[in-house]
């Protein structure tokens, strides 16, 4: 899964397996080394939310965007390529958040 942040927005590219092992697992992740210890880890995840609400979270070294369990299904079970969401993560700031299924 390929992460990219630029300005205000994060885009996560999955591969057809890592689109198969999240219709099937309801989440994937990766994790990126960034130091000699296990603690020096970026880890990034999608992962289907049980509420039907898009979210992202932070913390301890962990980016997780949850999205909804209905758009999840209708996405990995289509050919449609990627969705968009735009969350508000202060009073004006807001995170343009992009999924995509990766065709090369």
């Amino acid at each position: 899964m390929k992460l990219r942040l630029e300005d205000h927005s994060l885009r996560l590219r999955l591969s057809d397996a890592e689109v198969r092992h999240f219709a099937a697992t309801g989440r994937v992740a990766t994790t990126v080394s960034l130091g000699p210890t296990a603690h020096e880890t970026l880890v990034y995840a999608l992962e289907r939310a049980e509420s039907e609400e898009f979210r992202i979270t932070y913390g301890a070294g962990a980016i997780t965007v949850k999205v909804p369990a209905t758009l999840a299904a209708h996405w990995t079970g289509t050919n449609e390529n990627g969705f968009a969401a735009t969350l508000m993560v202060s009073e004006n700031q807001p995170l343009r958040i992009l999924v995509e299924k990766d065709l090369h």
